[in-house]
């Protein structure tokens, strides 16, 4: 697979996509927003992957929105009738916000991993990931403010569900930066780091333990727990009976048994491939 603003690999189940515009410090152009959700899309369709790590090169992991989206914008954004006008830009802002949540809607979690600046649209992405890691010098920005306008891609629903809601509406009406320190101490991230070498080696040891378990398990655990963030106790509740009902079988636990007693480690069988006929017409 090969693609213009990232490199994407699969090994032993552990999918790594890696921003490379260093030089433009990894700021999300035009093809980054074709590219980005269809190659997330594209994982989940092979069913190939069991966790996916997002990370990036260079100084900064990325500043965000491409200035060329704000210095260039198409000329129908700002012309015409003022209802349809309004209708194309709430459309757009739709399709923008859903190349992140595209990171919560596939099968398999998603880990990120953070050096330098995150900024902006970056943190709209990271928001969007399951667990987030990062190095000493990390830091992380909702620049919208700064800028004039209010963060839209999903920065102001997440973040507060990540940090406590009076820190995330500080950094969201001040714009100031969030240090790696402030951000663990916060809750919204894991770990830090020393440096982005030593941290691609720790998040790929927790990719590796994740792929190591039962895809069918990972995924019902990602799926429910996204479901009792957006739903009441008791209807989280009623929808875990439900799914175990339907999805839960004895044949990876006998798996992990027989595995255990025999020292070797299980191999489940992995998650069926979406059928892309069915997939593309969602």
């Amino acid at each position: 697979m090969s693609y213009q603003t990232f490199t994407l690999s699969v090994d032993n189940g552990i999918a790594h996509l890696q921003l490379n515009r260093p030089e433009q410090r990894n700021a999300m152009n035009r093809v980054f927003w074709q590219e980005f959700p269809a190659a997330i899309q594209e994982l989940d369709v092979a069913a190939e992957t069991r966790v996916l790590v997002i990370s990036s090169t260079g100084k900064h992991f990325s500043a965000g929105m491409d200035l060329e989206v704000f210095t260039q914008p198409d000329p129908q954004m700002f012309n015409g009738e003022a209802g349809r006008r309004g209708e194309a830009m709430r459309r757009l802002v739709l399709q923008l916000q859903a190349c992140f949540s595209v990171l919560e809607e596939v099968r398999f979690p998603v880990l990120s991993a953070i050096q330098g600046g995150c900024i902006g649209g970056a943190l709209d992405l990271v928001c969007a990931t399951d667990i987030r890691y990062c190095t000493e010098e990390a830091y992380f920005t909702v620049k919208e403010t700064e800028l004039g306008m209010t963060a839209d891609l999903g920065t102001l629903q997440r973040l507060p569900q990540l940090i406590p809601a009076g820190l995330a509406r500080e950094l969201a009406y001040t714009a100031r930066q969030l240090s790696a320190a402030e951000a663990l101490k916060a809750g919204l991230v894991n770990q830090v780091f020393a440096d982005h070498s030593s941290m691609l080696d720790g998040v790929m040891s927790v990719a590796a333990q994740i792929a190591a378990r039962s895809p069918l398990a990972v995924t019902g655990t990602k799926q429910m727990i996204n479901y009792a963030r957006d739903h009441s106790l008791s209807d989280s509740l009623s929808y875990m009976a439900t799914w175990q009902a339907g999805m839960f079988q004895p044949a990876d636990m006998l798996q992990t048994f027989s595995a255990k007693m025999s020292g070797k480690a299980p191999e489940y069988e992995g998650l069926r491939p979406i059928i892309p006929a069915l997939h593309k017409a969602e």
